[in-house]
C-alpha cells in the first residue's frame, strides 16, 4: 500500500532517470526545454511546424503572443515537474547529474562529448492526478525522429515506473484541436477520463486493454477479458456499440457492460464517445439528453463531450485559429444550445436512462 503519494512520486521520478535513452535536464538546460515545449504547443494549438533549435527571441515572442496562456513559460522548473530530454539512441549521460563538457547546441542542450542528441522531450509533475497517477505534461519529438516508437516507449516507462512504486499509472491531456496527438494516444489504448478543460487520458493497471471495431456500421468497444501477447489469444468482449438513427446516435449496451466494475464501466462511454466524436459519428441521442448535457460537460455520457467539443472549438475560432475538425454539431433542430443550469421541467437522467440494449 502506498503510504505517500510524494514520496512514491519522487522514487518513480527517479527511476526514469536511469532509463535508457532517457536523461534529465540538466542545470542551466531549461530554456532549452522551454523551446522544445513552446514548439510543441505551435504545432499542436497552431499548426506550425518549429525546430526548436530556430526559435530565436523574436520568434519565441510571437509565438507566444499568439498562443496566450498555453505558451505561458513554465516557472520555477523541477518545483513543478521535472523534464526530460528522449535521446537518439540509448545513450544516458552521466546519469542525468553533472555539468556539460560541450558547447550549446543552440537549443541550451548542452550535450556533451560523447552523448546522443536530444531528438525530444517529456515531463512529469512532481504531484499526482485523479487517484494517484503520475501526470506527463509534456511529450514531443522531433518530425524526423517520429514514426521509431521513441514517444510510446517514454510512455511504457511511465507506466512502469508509476506501477512498480505502487501509483495507478499515468494520465495526461490532449486538447481536442490537437487531432494528431489525441488519434496517438487512442492508438495506444489510453481510456478518456476526462473532458472538463482538455481530453484526460490515462493508463491504469485496473482498465484492460480494449479496442474500438466498425460492426455492421456501428462502432463497437470491446475490452480484453484474458489479455495475451498474442493479439489471437485475446479474448474480447463487447460492452458498448454506438450506430445512428438518422442524424441521432443509438447506444446499446450488452449484459456484460452491466455487470463490469466501476472503472470500466465509468470510463466505457466516454472512451467510446471519444472514438465517435473522431469518426464524425452522432453524439447526441435526442432532445432530452442534449438539454442534460451540461450535466455531464466534466465527464460522462457522449451528450457530455458534443458539448464539451462546441465550447472548445468555439473559443479556439475566437482566438483567431483554424479549426479542423471531424465533429459535426448535434443535429437537434428543435431545442437550441443546452443550459448551463438545470431546469426544473426537464427530469434529470441517469447514466443508463434511455440507453438501448442487446
Amino acid at each position: 500500500m502506498v503510504r505517500s503519494w510524494d514520496a512514491a512520486v519522487g522514487r518513480a521520478q527517479e527511476r526514469l532517470a536511469t532509463v535508457p535513452g532517457v536523461r534529465a535536464v540538466r542545470e542551466g538546460e531549461g530554456r532549452g526545454f522551454a523551446l522544445w515545449d513552446l514548439a510543441s504547443c505551435a504545432e499542436g494549438e497552431l499548426g506550425e511546424c518549429v525546430d526548436p533549435s530556430a526559435i530565436g527571441p523574436a520568434e519565441e515572442r510571437r509565438l507566444r503572443e499568439r498562443l496566450g496562456e498555453s505558451g505561458r513559460e513554465w516557472p520555477g522548473g523541477e518545483l513543478y515537474r521535472r523534464r526530460y530530454w528522449l535521446l537518439a539512441d540509448g545513450t544516458r549521460g552521466n546519469g542525468g547529474t553533472g555539468a556539460s563538457t560541450s558547447t550549446s547546441t543552440g537549443t541550451g542542450t548542452g550535450t556533451g562529448a560523447g552523448e546522443a542528441e536530444p531528438v525530444g522531450i517529456f515531463a512529469v509533475d512532481n504531484w499526482t492526478r485523479g487517484p494517484g497517477q503520475l501526470a506527463v505534461s509534456s511529450l514531443y519529438l522531433r518530425p524526423s525522429a517520429r514514426g521509431y516508437g521513441l514517444a510510446a516507449s517514454a510512455l511504457d516507462h511511465v507506466y512502469r515506473a508509476a506501477t512498480a512504486e505502487g501509483l495507478p499509472g499515468y494520465r495526461l491531456e490532449a486538447h481536442w484541436t490537437w487531432q494528431r496527438a489525441v488519434r496517438y494516444h487512442l492508438r495506444r489504448g489510453l481510456w478518456v477520463v476526462s473532458w472538463k478543460h482538455a481530453l484526460g487520458l490515462a493508463r491504469m493497471p485496473q482498465l484492460p486493454p480494449y479496442r474500438v471495431r466498425e460492426e455492421d456500421g456501428r462502432l463497437v468497444l470491446l475490452v480484453a477479458d484474458r489479455p495475451s501477447p498474442d493479439p489471437a489469444e485475446a479474448v474480447w468482449t463487447p460492452l458498448l456499440a454506438a450506430g445512428s438513427e438518422g442524424r441521432r446516435l443509438r447506444l446499446d449496451e450488452t449484459a456484460a457492460y452491466r455487470q463490469a466494475d466501476g472503472w470500466v464501466h465509468g470510463y466505457a462511454r466516454s472512451t467510446l464517445a471519444l472514438h465517435l466524436a473522431l469518426a464524425g459519428r452522432p453524439l447526441v441521442r435526442g432532445p432530452q439528453w442534449w438539454a442534460e448535457a451540461w450535466r455531464w460537460a466534466d465527464i460522462g455520457e457522449p451528450e457530455g463531450l458534443a458539448y464539451r467539443i462546441g465550447h472548445i472549438e468555439q473559443a479556439a475560432r475566437a482566438a483567431g485559429r483554424a479549426v479542423v475538425t471531424p465533429y459535426r454539431a448535434p443535429a437537434v433542430p428543435d431545442l437550441p444550445r443546452p443550459s448551463e443550469e438545470p431546469r426544473p421541467d426537464v427530469p434529470a437522467l441517469r447514466p443508463s436512462d434511455g440507453a438501448s440494449t442487446t
